[in-house]
């Protein structure tokens, strides 16, 4: 029997769009023929998504997965070429058990099951990304799919007791807080996680707008700009949406928390959007 590379592996997989142990075992079968190799996973019905892998995904959906005890979460994005496939209740239900699967382990290997997808829809399929989150102590985990599945949340909040997690209080709050982010977009909870360059920047971008105005004028619209950077930057600093703005996230957090006398603090949270640019 021929010895079969990475490399011829590698190659089948991009003409077929098969998974790697498929084309292991076709290359396997064909003692090293990649011409017949193809023939055999064409015949299994594995080779059927033959060259879609090249064509774009740019639709999709997000989905999510909570574990009962809302401990663990996580937030799955898939793609498809079409609209189309992204709304079929079937495409839906096959990105769910993705996102069970990759709850249960996050190294889970799901080529087989993406090919046979890719197969089944006629389109290019991608699971493109996914991020979990686990409590750690006292606290909660909690989804958000906005209408339409393009957008999604994910997000865990920590209390300084137990028996906080477990008040419609506190449940509520997080619910809001995942409402929060997928309607004003954050990009990091508090202040100090800004990365300095992103900061630099604003204060360049501000200097040059008021280049004109005397020194101390300029160091006080900087100021004033940067502020208004961060209540749109930042989760905590931005206007609750349920009250209008008219108090900042990080006083309604702190209203609850005073409510059930405990601490509560927004640790991290993920917000997917379908075909946005990642870094």
């Amino acid at each position: 029997m021929a010895e079969i590379t990475a490399t011829e592996v590698g190659k089948l997989r991009e003409i077929t769009g098969a998974g790697l142990m498929d084309c292991k075992k076709a290359l396997m079968e064909a003692n090293g023929d990649s011409n017949v190799a193809v023939d055999i996973l064409r015949k299994k019905g594995i080779a059927s998504a033959t060259k879609k892998s090249a064509r774009e995904a740019k639709e999709g959906l997000i989905v999510k997965f909570v574990q009962p005890g809302e401990r663990l979460g996580i937030l799955v994005e898939l793609n498809c070429e079409t609209d189309f496939v992204a709304r079929n209740e079937t495409f839906r239900a096959f990105s769910e058990d993705v996102a069970r699967k990759l709850t249960a382990n996050p190294n889970a290997d799901l080529e087989a099951d993406r090919v046979a997808a890719a197969a089944k829809f006629g389109e290019n399929i991608r699971i493109s990304r996914h991020e979990r989150l686990q409590v750690s102590g006292h606290g909660m985990v909690a989804a958000y799919i906005h209408t339409g599945a393009k957008v999604g949340v994910l997000v865990e909040v920590g209390a300084g007791k137990e028996a906080t997690v477990g008040q419609e209080e506190f449940k509520q709050l997080v619910r809001d807080i995942t409402l929060q982010i997928a309607a004003a977009h954050p990009y990091v909870v508090t202040r100090d996680q800004v990365d300095p360059a992103v900061i630099s920047k604003e204060k360049e971008i501000a200097a040059e707008q008021a280049k004109n105005r005397p020194p101390q004028a300029i160091a006080k619209i900087v100021e004033g700009k940067l502020e208004k950077f961060y209540q749109t930057y930042c989760l905590v600093d931005q206007g609750f949406v349920k009250r209008n703005s008219e108090v900042s996230v990080k006083e309604h957090a702190a209203s609850v928390a005073k409510q059930l006398g405990d601490e509560i603090l927004i640790r991290r949270f993920v917000r997917f959007q379908v075909g946005e640019l990642q870094s």
